[in-house]
């Protein structure tokens, strides 16, 4: 089945006596198959059936294969991530567990980090649900790599109840809550809880639920509300409380989740995720079986296209305060085009700084030590969580195999609408606390640049938001917790000043443009060369002081987002343009005054920030006890 070359030293078939089970102890990920209703797209993680016909699913533990079926299981969530158990964990080797009916050939494989692929055993079974085990080490995973196995159906064959097991028990006990934040989602809330409340072997290890529902929208009024609550009886906890935001809903399931259970570990959910319940199970399992307490995460699979893996893991720049892809993280790779047999780069083992709160467990012995979320409303706060923890001592691991489905950052505006204000703000606090430096000159450097381009592509509203932000940096931290209930409403006003901030949905609303897409054709194409670029720079600053033609007419243009760039904008008086999500458009207008304005108070509070970064610095760090404390929390909570 695999077309990588094997090793030369194949290993020899086991005899009888080798297959014998009894050394599974304990579980760590199961061997899922696909869900009946699964385009072939999505069945690509969990079964590479290039070579057979379509495996019948009988249940998720259940496939049948017809005979010469050739079927592997190198696929996103059935092989095992052995470098990071190697790595992060006390296992010296694994077991792989399957009850068989019928005459079948089961080969194992290995991968190394570059991705080379070697023939680790194999064996032929036949019987009728006959329970087989395989053992294998290890130790040959250092810097990465994966264990799959392959089956070849000589006849009809079973295969159920397959699965990876550890050959001991965990070195410490696994209690798990699930802390889900949610905003007027109450079909994606109530969704995620029957997923939850239907797995038998999360209903073993499960201590609670606890849900912050902060909209208006109430997750109880949802009509299978009552049956999953029923489900899950004294083990839900629903809290509704006023909008805090992300931080604020998560810090409620945390500061819960410690006060009034006996769960050891809390895995963050969002409410708009769709979810693989093993999931949560392999991130508890790894957790009890690292040396020292250790947060998990789970990857992002794109919920628009389910078959792609949109991140492996994040990191942050601490010089510049950016986060971003980890080194060495795979983006955008679609199992339904290049299995893991196929993707050398999805091997080796990948370290990250944090795990975004889509999916991340916490240790409660973390949770305790290291205090509640930030009071941040949204963005930063599951990074600072995580570099946080670092700075404690507690290391983030983001397990592949491991992974929700959630809506892909290419579908979302989230640096230009709303959002802005909290991106800005937050990224210079977390500066405050974890840089590095004791000057912020690269920070700043990098926030007048972002603001010019957004006043070239004629987003005002982004930078208006950005300057409030800088100036609830300066301010202080003694006011975020005091700031958290009403913090939104105060960013949704100042963008709704400028028309770029003001979103057309009504389709008899939206403006024709005065020109036809020929208008756009020749300026869409980036200039490359640095002298272009500066070219194109002077001339937009050149037009920022020639009167606008036109101020209040039918924008000349209408673009599509991705062409909605500095260069392109630049050359304009207006343009309609589509949000990311394509469900609506902004009108932009050119402004010179507003440009100016903006642009001189950009400049101006940046260098404020330089020259007082040093004492703000001081301020966040004395107030980070405070602004992770339980009781400054409950004031919120309570109000």
């Amino acid at each position: 089945m695999t077309t990588t070359a094997v090793s030369p030293d194949v290993v020899a078939d086991l005899a009888a006596d080798d297959l014998a089970p009894g050394r599974a102890v304990t579980l760590l990920q199961r061997v899922l198959m696909p869900r009946g209703a699964d385009p072939r797209k999505v069945r690509a993680l969990y079964l590479d059936e290039v070579r057979s016909e379509k495996v019948h699913v009988a249940s998720r533990s259940t496939g049948h294969l017809s005979a010469g079926d050739e079927v592997s299981f190198a696929t996103y969530f059935n092989a095992f991530p052995a470098g990071y158990w190697r790595r992060w964990t006390s296992l010296t080797s694994v077991t792989l567990q399957l009850r068989i009916s019928g005459t079948c050939r089961i080969d194992v494989y290995r991968s190394k980090g570059n991705g080379d692929v070697l023939h680790a055993l194999g064996t032929t079974v036949e019987g009728q649900g006959r329970t087989v085990e395989l053992d294998l080490d290890l130790t040959p995973f250092v810097e990465g790599g994966w264990y799959w196995f392959d089956v070849t159906a000589d006849d009809g064959t079973i295969i159920e109840d397959a699965g990876w097991y550890a050959d001991r028990e965990p070195l410490r006990p696994g209690r798990l809550a699930v802390g889900i934040c949610t905003f007027n989602r109450p079909v994606d809330c109530v969704a995620a809880l029957q997923t939850v409340a239907a797995d038998p072997v999360l209903d073993a290890e499960l201590a609670a639920v606890v849900v912050a529902d902060q909209g208006n929208l109430k997750v109880r009024d949802e009509a299978s509300f009552p049956e999953v609550a029923d489900q899950l009886g004294d083990r839900l906890h629903l809290v509704e409380q006023g909008n805090l935001g992300g931080s604020g809903g998560f810090a409620r399931a945390m500061h819960e989740t410690l006060t009034t259970t006996d769960a050891t570990h809390l895995v963050f959910l969002d409410d708009d995720v769709q979810l693989e319940a093993d999931s949560l199970h392999r991130a508890l399992t790894f957790a009890r079986f690292t040396d020292e307490p250790t947060l998990v995460g789970g990857q992002m699979l794109s919920l628009q296209d389910r078959s792609v893996l949109h991140t492996m893991g994040e990191s942050v720049d601490r010089r510049l305060m950016k986060y971003r892809s980890a080194p060495y993280a795979a983006v955008g790779h679609d199992f339904a085009h290049h299995s893991l047999r196929d993707a050398r780069h999805l091997h080796r083992r990948v370290d990250v700084d944090y795990n975004a709160w889509w999916m991340c467990l916490i240790p409660r012995e973390v949770a305790e030590h290291i205090g509640l979320p930030l009071p941040l409303f949204i963005k930063w706060d599951d990074a600072e969580y995580g570099m946080r923890a670092g700075a404690a001592g507690y290391r983030t691991v983001t397990l592949p195999g491991a992974a929700i489905w959630h809506l892909s950052w290419t579908d979302k505006d989230d640096a230009t609408d709303w959002q802005a204000y909290f991106h800005a703000r937050n990224q210079l606090i977390v500066a405050a606390l974890h840089s590095p430096l004791k000057r912020a000159e690269d920070i700043v450097r990098g926030n007048v640049r972002a603001d010019i381009r957004h006043l070239f592509r004629l987003e005002y509203s982004a930078v208006a938001l950005h300057l409030k932000a800088y100036r609830d940096f300066l301010a202080g931290p003694q006011d975020l917790f005091r700031q958290l209930p009403g913090v939104l409403a105060e960013v949704r006003a100042e963008r709704a000043r400028y028309s770029d901030g003001q979103v057309i949905t009504e389709r008899a609303r939206i403006p024709l443009p005065q020109m036809g897409q020929d208008a756009t054709e020749g300026m869409v194409h980036p200039p490359v060369a640095k002298r272009a670029i500066v070219r194109a720079a002077l001339q937009a600053l050149r037009n920022n002081v020639r009167p606008v033609q036109d101020a209040e007419g039918r924008p000349q243009v209408e673009l599509p987002a991705r062409d909605a760039q500095w260069f392109v904008l630049a050359q304009l008086d207006s343009a309609s343009v589509a949000t990311a999500d394509g469900r609506g458009v902004t009108v932009r207008r050119r402004d010179p005054a507003t440009f100016w304005r903006l642009a001189r108070e950009s400049v101006r509070l940046n260098l404020e920030i330089a020259r007082r970064f040093p004492r703000a610095r001081q301020q966040y760090r004395d107030s980070y006890a405070d602004l992770t404390s339980a009781k400054n929390w409950e004031s919120v909570f309570e109000a």
